[in-house]
């Protein structure tokens, strides 16, 4: 049975699963929709244009989908999507998207420690940790099994690659690529992310391989085309690590770190 404390107060029009937990003083705007296994602790917030999806935990004094800050927004409808087993702990805040029809998504099995943000619009991929005040602004892409560390922020329109750290206290203005560590102000690359290739079970071969884009990368004394050409002569070593650096330089916007 759902399970609503006496105090919260949920909206008309809210959609939510038969095993729903909603604590004391928690709020339910009549847009949203709660799947199965939530708990939603108490004066926590969803409100908006949100669909939550399985076995999420909100905890207290969480604000999801809350109203975009961009100042150009006129009121279109937009949302908020995320999706299963995901944590949101204490003061943590995810804004909607901006657009008609704009959409910041989440994925599954991310952990957001407190106070973190999660801005308008930003797609946040699947095992992923954001500590403690860190914070993403408006349109980032962040991919999967990356680290955000303590009070790191990254500026909009940055994406984050897959299996990646931004280390603590640092500022990420342009992209951090795949595998790789980024720190300082503002962050530079600083070596590739071994112990969470480590903690997530690559082999000591594909290890070998991320130490050498690194090397083809940051090492050699070449501009960004030339360490483009080579990696895509040694991509015949490992395709699907290659790929996912080549692919992420070809598509960057703002430069990498």
């Amino acid at each position: 049975m759902i399970q609503i404390h006496s105090t919260a107060i949920v909206e008309q029009g809210a959609v939510l699963a038969s095993d729903v937990e909603i604590g004391a003083y928690a709020y339910i705007g009549g847009e949203a929709m709660i799947g199965a296994g939530t708990t939603i602790h108490h004066h926590a917030t969803v409100e908006g244009k949100t669909a939550l999806g399985k076995g999420n935990r909100i905890c207290a004094y969480a604000f999801l989908g809350g109203q975009t800050q961009d100042l150009k927004y006129k009121g279109e409808s937009a949302g908020l999507n995320i999706g299963d087993n995901n944590i949101f702990r204490e003061y943590v805040t995810v804004h909607c998207g901006t657009r008609e029809g704009g959409m910041t998504s989440i994925g599954n099995d991310n952990a957001f420690l407190s106070h973190a943000h999660v801005a308008h619009d930003c797609t946040v991929g699947n095992h992923v940790i954001m500590s403690s005040l860190s914070a993403l602004a408006g349109y980032v892409k962040v991919g999967d099994y990356v680290n955000i560390a303590w009070n790191a922020g990254v500026h909009q329109f940055c994406r984050i690659g897959d299996y990646a750290m931004l280390a603590g206290s640092s500022k990420a203005v342009m992209d951090v690529l795949p595998f790789m560590l980024a720190e300082g102000q503002s962050a530079k690359t600083r070596f590739f992310n071994k112990v969470n290739l480590e903690r997530n079970h690559f082999s000591k071969e594909e290890i070998e391989h991320v130490k050498d884009i690194y090397r083809i990368l940051f090492r050699f004394k070449e501009n960004r085309s030339q360490s483009l050409a080579r990696l895509k002569e040694n991509r015949h070593k490992a395709p699907k690590i290659y790929d996912c650096v080549i692919n992420a330089i070809e598509q960057s916007e703002r430069g990498f770190c």
